[in-house]
């Protein structure tokens, strides 16, 4: 004998039946994104904090500059005068040093001793000359008349 064709299935949920699968992966996907949105909320408090933190730093910096300022005018004058001249050293200095990568182009792309050279050459002396006129430049440069944080308690 053969068996039929169609069978009769049962269709109906009963109350002790365990949920879907599909219902099981939907919770799943929600507590996951309520974790990330968890760690989105943490990130973004401690990104708000560290930018005041930040922001703080920077205008106890522009109020302890501003003082110094007033306190050594002539001075800031002469740290103006210094980073302008050398300023134009930093000019010069950077002519040579593109005139040195047009001329020498094949030989820094092709030999690791002609690179090496070069950069032994010319990249101490950039660094130090701009860490220099970083700090003439801070120390020269006239007070913001528009910070507000000047005008708060």
């Amino acid at each position: 004998m053969r068996p039929p064709l169609f069978t009769q299935i049962d269709v109906t949920q009963t109350a002790a039946e365990s949920p879907t699968p599909q219902s099981t992966g939907l919770a799943e996907i929600a507590l996951l994104l309520r974790q990330i949105l968890l760690v989105q909320q943490r990130q973004t408090k401690i990104l708000e904090e560290l930018t005041t933190q930040v922001g703080n730093a920077q205008r106890q910096r522009a109020m302890e500059l501003g003082q110094w300022r007033q306190a050594n005018p002539h001075l800031a004058k002469k740290c103006r005068e210094a980073a302008e001249c050398l300023s134009r050293v930093q000019t010069e200095f950077l002519h040579q040093l593109t005139e040195e990568v047009n001329a020498n182009f094949d030989n820094l792309l092709d030999g690791e001793f002609m690179f090496t050279e070069f950069v032994d050459r010319f990249g101490p002396r950039m660094a130090h000359l701009n860490g220099i006129l970083q700090v003439l430049s801070q120390l020269s440069s006239p007070p913001s008349t528009a910070n507000p944080s000047n005008n708060s308690p």
